[in-house]
């Protein structure tokens, strides 16, 4: 089986069904990244979590009426939320999905998973042929720490092999998730592998990006006491794109006993804190996963409505504290997160449409005021000192846009502001353009 890294390296101990409907995104982040096994992958996967996230949806969240008994919704948005929920899971339900040889795929002999590895390359060159995959994807690899080191290269070598071989070009937005960072080395190793990757291959230089797993207290905090974030980034050699938060690998290295893991844990909001603080600028930071599954107890086409209502419970109780754990996230400045399972997609994005419609009349206008404000002041040469609160109120919008609670139109006509400038996010911009008219 060919391979294209060096032994020593390897050694080192450091469509089916028609095409995907592209979104605008201003930003680029998406709002959520989707795992699975990547002995599940297969060309169509993207479609078929799509269709799955469009069956719970429909089944259980029929109306705007579901909207506010479910996630306590006002009745005012409820119908727009519901309105734009059915619109994004028909045109891209999936934004990012990770084909995942670490804990969704598990510990298999070596030749299963060279078999997976090459199958799920071959599978994405497919996909890719078919205008199948989700705006952004990648693989996550095993650990490089310990043990697994050389089983995570040497899948990462045979699928980029695969993947060449099936004569593909790398998807676009490409990422290698690294899970379980505890030092700086194991960045560096990845990356350097990327490096002989990319030249073996043809690939330009750096277009393989890096995602870090923070999921361990080294990942956070250095044995010197020093922030670790900033140098794990620097070590990808500017390959690093995202920080991935992950909760249950944390919250067990500190004890914590599954009854008291969950996503709003006390050591999770310091992790977060911790992250936000000392993550470099212009790197996605993504929270963790909501682990209590959207899905009925029952099976079947004939369920009794004993059944029928058992499974309607347990689906909008999983969604309301999956809508809890979106809304905190935020809530405190973080637009990303994980989801296991499609069924959860629509009670993430009931959260985020929720989040940036919920007063976006008042905040608007407040907006449009507080621009007019800042530049009568400036331009009679009065100190105006609160440009965060304008900035603030600015990213709400440029946000809503990226992830489709508002349309370009929408933000226009609530703001008054052009969409090119609302684009660029500068809430300073905004007030020169106003005095240079």
């Amino acid at each position: 089986m060919r391979t294209s890294l060096p032994d020593d390296l390897l050694k080192s101990s450091l469509g089916k069904l028609g095409g995907i409907e592209r979104s605008n995104n201003l930003t680029g982040q998406p709002l959520h990244t989707v795992y699975g096994g990547a002995n599940l992958f297969s060309s169509d996967t993207s479609l078929k979590l799509a269709r799955l996230a469009r069956s719970a949806f429909e089944t259980y969240l029929p109306d705007a009426v579901a909207v506010t008994d479910v996630f306590g919704v006002s009745s005012g948005p409820a119908e727009e939320i519901h309105r734009k929920i059915s619109e994004k899971l028909r045109t891209e339900a999936i934004d990012d999905l990770r084909a995942d040889f670490e804990d969704g795929y598990g510990s298999r002999p070596d030749a299963e998973e060279d078999g997976h590895a090459v199958a799920a390359a071959r599978e994405t060159a497919i996909a890719q042929a078919e205008n199948a995959l989700p705006r952004y994807f990648g693989i996550r690899i095993k650990s490089l720490a310990g043990e697994a080191r050389r089983r995570s290269l040497r899948t990462l070598d045979l699928y980029l092999t695969a993947l060449a071989d099936a004569g593909s070009k790398l998807p676009a937005n490409f990422v290698v998730t690294l899970p379980k960072v505890t030092h700086p080395s194991q960045p560096q190793v990845l990356a350097e592998a990327l490096d002989a990757l990319e030249i073996r291959l043809g690939l330009d230089k750096g277009s393989i990006k890096i995602e870090l797993m923070v999921e361990t207290r080294r990942s956070l905090v250095a044995a010197d006491g020093r922030f670790a974030l900033p140098e794990l980034v620097d070590a990808c050699g500017g390959r690093c794109r995202g920080l991935h938060f992950g909760a249950w690998d944390y919250l067990a290295e500190f004890g914590i006993t599954a009854e008291h893991q969950h996503l709003l844990h006390p050591y999770c909001e310091t992790a977060r804190q911790i992250i936000q603080l000392s993550a470099p600028a212009g790197i996605w930071v993504s929270d963790g996963a909501t682990n209590i599954m959207p899905i009925g107890p029952h099976r079947g086409e004939t369920l009794s409505e004993e059944q029928l209502n058992e499974n309607r419970r347990v689906v909008h109780d999983a969604w309301r504290l999956h809508f809890r754990h979106c809304r905190a996230a935020l809530e405190n400045g973080i637009y990303q997160g994980w989801d296991l399972h499609p069924a959860q997609i629509p009670a993430r994005l009931a959260a985020i449409y929720s989040f940036f419609l919920e007063n976006v009349g008042e905040t608007g206008e407040r907006l449009r005021r507080f621009v007019d404000k800042a530049a009568q002041a400036t331009l009679a040469g009065d100190v105006f000192d609160d440009e965060a609160t304008g900035q603030g109120m600015l990213n709400h919008f440029v946000r809503a846009v990226n992830f489709g609670a508002l349309t370009q139109a929408e933000a226009e006509a609530l703001t008054g502001i052009s969409m090119q400038l609302i684009s660029e996010g500068s809430f300073a911009k905004i007030i020169l353009s106003r005095q240079s008219n």
